[in-house]
């Protein structure tokens, strides 16, 4: 299991970072840029054997642990859901749990694997490179276990590194981004991040369609394809959705088809101000919806958008948002959205 080649924004990051010094890092910025995968050639280049200015080697035995999950001194946290998703070991009382089905596994970073990784970061290196602890997303700490944190970051060992990656940095507390060296992501030209694309796969057009969906942002335009859904679907998500068909969107997750009906409803609004959409092409928006009505649809999608992960009904809950869109896609005058 090896990491897949960086894109090339990635790698000049990388490589900026690695000529400074710092115990820890704050990678912001939205998702979609490839947070995760510059914490990855971080901590690959800190715990190398043959790291260069490029960072790390690829072949020696520890670059070797870190591709197959196995390195003894790399903590990575993450919710037990990111975790699964991308191929990282649980600790095996939690798999257990799991496995048992005594509860789900956690979209938060939970506070017992934060003090496991504090207890981690006191250890003597097992490789003698120092050690390294990976935090994505690092939003997802809640109060308790960032706090949990809060100390070790603040005085760490000699030999333990932090990178803490983030789609939203603002929700962090204020004590844990100013104990952290923050960088701004870098947004890749429409040039470089089409042609990156097509190199994972996507064709031209595909790519061009689906880095529009994602506004620009890499990682998200790959996320799309991988879930299922296709580059003609989004083209013509906007007159199913004026339709009310909700066939279009089962199986789609509830995030989702708010996020979609959010950049929906934001491509309309700036065309009906004069404005270039920028998620849809521009004929392949519906032209009704009087500007009041998708104003408060808008409004709804965002308070929508911060429960997106409670146990709802799933038919139900597509039904109700695609029956929003398809009101408010029609409207001629104003009507009341129910939440």
């Amino acid at each position: 299991m090896s990491e897949p080649v960086l894109a090339p924004w990635i790698a000049s990051q990388a490589r900026q970072l690695l000529s400074q010094r710092g115990h820890a890092w704050l990678l912001a910025g939205p998702t979609g840029l490839g947070q995760y995968s510059l914490a990855m050639a971080l901590v690959r280049a800190w715990l190398c054997e043959q790291a260069s200015e490029a960072g790390a080697c690829g072949v020696c035995g520890s670059c070797h642990a870190v591709d197959v999950r196995t390195h003894a001194d790399l903590c990575v946290l993450m919710p037990e859901t990111t975790m699964l998703e991308l191929n990282w070991p649980l600790s095996e009382r939690a798999q257990n749990e799991i496995d048992d089905k005594k509860r789900k596994a956690s979209k938060e970073i939970r506070v017992e694997a934060m003090r496991d990784a504090v207890e981690f970061s006191q250890r003597t290196s097992a490789r003698g490179r120092g050690k390294a602890v990976l935090v994505f997303p690092a939003e997802r700490m809640n109060t308790i276990t960032a706090n949990a944190l809060l100390k070790t970051l603040e005085e760490p060992p000699g030999d333990v590194k932090f990178v803490l990656a983030s789609g939203a940095a603002h929700q962090l507390l204020p004590t844990i981004r100013s104990r952290c060296l923050g960088h701004t992501m870098v947004w890749p030209d429409a040039q470089s991040a089409t042609a990156w694309v097509e190199a994972q796969g996507l064709s031209g057009d595909d790519a061009t369609v689906l880095l529009r969906a994602a506004g620009g942002r890499p990682d998200d335009a790959l996320a799309f394809a991988q879930s299922g859904r296709s580059a003609k679907a989004w083209r013509q998500l906007p007159a199913a959705m004026a339709r009310g068909d909700t066939g279009w969107v089962k199986d789609w997750s509830a995030a989702q088809i708010v996020d979609a009906l959010q950049k929906l409803c934001h491509d309309i609004l700036a065309t009906q101000m004069g404005a270039m959409p920028r998620f849809f092409e521009a004929a392949d928006l519906p032209t009704g919806g009087s500007l009041a009505v998708l104003t408060g649809w808008s409004k709804t999608l965002t308070r929508a958008s911060r429960t997106v992960e409670h146990p709802f009904n799933p038919g139900l809950l597509q039904e109700t948002l695609v029956s929003q869109a398809q009101s408010a896609l029609n409207s001629k005058f104003h009507v009341s959205l129910s939440v």
